[in-house]
């Protein structure tokens, strides 16, 4: 799906894709996104963010029973977007929070974003049963002039792949993640334990969240890519290399060549990948 309209984020998404060009602000890029319910869920509370004119990217996977899942991804991804747009003018607004002085200026409006986001939940918690319990996990990026900022809450990824090389730039808030960072499992063992899906983090409207923030210079041929844990818990990194860096596919083709191989795997989850190509 061609185009730079960004993703409705009001109507749930089936298996949604698309792909464009950003000009602005300051760098170019090439980029696609696709997001699939899987085999196995019965509704997709995934979201996406593909804003070509903020250059914001993030994946938003929702958590929650009955809707709850869908409407805490959407209201995420709508404040967090809300927040870059109204600080691509104005960057001293930072509100809820103030400036951290060891970041840039990019890096904070989307720490900040995030806070703020995690706010607009709990206010909206308040009026909404719906939401009373639910939250969301992100890994979201804000490209700048020749720099990236990175952030996630929970267990969705960025990876950065450049010079045929992936490296996580993300580290996961869950169980496992803890356990293997503390040597008490393996890799292997982690790609299989019964409490790989639980996380330690989450937007969820608690007080005090805390919000990890990477930057980074982009260089011509990075692709930076955002998935949620429908993908990484399926495919391995070589297999995410393979695929992602094959000769000849766009973005576009790459991101939906990650959820089709996902879903050969039995698709256990929900799905999405943001792919981000710099030119």
């Amino acid at each position: 799906m061609g185009g730079t309209v960004n993703q409705p984020l009001t109507t749930p998404p089936n298996r949604s894709e698309k792909e464009g060009r950003v000009y602005s602000p300051g760098v170019q890029l090439r980029f696609g996104a696709a997001t699939d319910p899987g085999l196995v869920r019965p509704r997709n509370e995934d979201r996406y963010i593909a804003d070509s004119e903020l250059g914001l990217f993030a994946v938003v996977d929702g958590m929650g029973g009955h809707a709850g899942g869908e409407l805490a991804s959407e209201t995420i991804a709508e404040a967090v977007t809300a927040f870059i747009r109204e600080t691509a003018g104005d960057s001293d607004k930072t509100w809820p929070g103030g400036l951290d002085p060891r970041l840039s200026v990019l890096a904070n409006r989307l720490q900040i974003a995030i806070r703020s986001a995690n706010l607009t939940l709990a206010t909206r918690a308040k009026a909404n049963a719906a939401l009373d319990g639910s939250g969301a996990t992100l890994a979201a990026a804000l490209f700048g002039h020749g720099e990236l900022a990175v952030s996630n809450v929970g267990d969705c990824r960025a990876y950065l792949l450049r010079d045929g090389h992936l490296s996580q730039i993300t580290r996961d808030h869950s169980i496992v993640a803890e356990q293997l960072a503390l040597g008490l499992i393996d890799s292997e063992t982690a790609r299989t334990h019964p409490l790989r899906h639980v996380v330690t983090r989450a937007v969820s409207g608690q007080a005090g969240m805390p919000v990890d923030i990477f930057e980074l210079k982009i260089q011509r041929g990075d692709r930076l890519i955002l998935c949620s844990d429908g993908i990484h818990a399926v495919l391995s990194d070589a297999e995410i290399v393979a695929i992602v860096s094959a000769d000849g596919r766009t973005t576009d083709e790459a991101c939906r060549a990650t959820i089709d191989a996902a879903n050969a795997r039995g698709g256990p989850d929900n799905a999405t990948t943001i792919v981000v190509e710099a030119l």
